[in-house]
């Protein structure tokens, strides 16, 4: 009996990595290889927003539940683990599921997870994690994180920001991904220090995506973003730590990129440079203590 319980473990950790190393050296397993750092940080320390919003917007399914069984792989078993992290096998108890169906009472995956100060595995079995995957085709219960390191310490807190994410994403009106800013343009307007600069994205999809800058006489300028096909002068910023806020705090470069500003005069030009600088201040960092999937 216990012959074919490791055999049985033996061949789905063999599928589980083989379908890991299939995702190419554009992936987070990359990634992490090239800073094992941050993600050390990442296990010891609370996950930021962007953290959990990189995890949890990729995946097809994301759970909570506890470790059942854990195991060590070899390291001819661990192709491209980093330094410092042991690659395991585990088999996790269902606890409740946050995004996705159709999952049963317990998954199988393989997680990469920083090794302790004296180089030796943390006792995890019993744990609470939040798990976000995607699903293995053909292979019911076996799931691929969207990270080597995506196997999350449980905490009610982190759980509620998760649940905010995954509720914001199967919105109507989720914001989308931004993938470049292209154009900016500021329009003085018939009084002195009146105007509006206007910024237009490319999204993921091609859903719209704009943001715009008011100035009035004698006013500190504001701003808002709108995800419709309108313009909204009475937008406003986003709240932080929401995917609206996410999305442009995230992926907007730190300063107006000058192929983008198509001003029509260098006081303009330079007027849209100064907005755009108010924005990217009004959003603040995008902190992360993990390289982004």
């Amino acid at each position: 009996m216990r012959y074919l319980r490791f055999f049985s473990f033996t061949a789905t950790a063999c599928c589980l990595a083989t379908c890991a190393l299939s995702l190419g050296s554009g992936t987070a397993l990359a990634q992490q290889n090239r800073n094992p750092e941050a993600s050390s940080v990442a296990a010891a320390s609370a996950l930021t927003y962007a953290d959990l919003a990189d995890l949890s917007l990729p995946a097809d399914i994301v759970l909570r539940g506890q470790i059942r069984t854990i195991m060590r792989l070899k390291p001819a078993e661990s192709p491209g683990l980093a330094p410092g992290f042991a690659r395991v096998y585990v088999e996790l108890k269902t606890q409740a599921l946050l995004f996705g169906g159709d999952v049963g009472e317990s998954v199988r995956f393989l997680a990469d997870i920083p090794l302790d100060d004296r180089g030796r595995l943390p006792k995890l079995s019993r744990t609470q994690v939040i798990v976000p995957a995607r699903r293995v085709a053909g292979k019911p219960g076996d799931l691929l994180l969207v990270a080597p390191d995506a196997m999350l310490p449980w905490s009610a807190a982190t759980e509620t920001q998760v649940r905010a994410i995954l509720t914001e994403r199967v919105q109507p009106e989720v914001p989308p991904r931004i993938t470049a800013l292209r154009e900016a343009l500021h329009v003085p307007g018939n009084l002195a220090g009146e105007g509006e600069t206007q910024l237009f994205f490319a999204t993921e999809a091609g859903k719209p995506v704009s943001l715009s800058v008011i100035r009035r006489p004698d006013s500190a300028p504001t701003w808002g973003v709108s995800f419709s096909e309108i313009v909204d002068q009475a937008a406003q910023p986003p709240q932080p730590n929401t995917l609206a806020w996410y999305r442009l705090a995230c992926s907007l470069p730190a300063t107006l990129p000058d192929s983008a500003n198509i001003s029509d005069s260098e006081e303009n030009r330079a007027i849209a440079v100064e907005d755009y600088a108010l924005v990217m201040h009004d959003l603040g960092p995008c902190l992360r203590s993990r390289p982004r999937p």
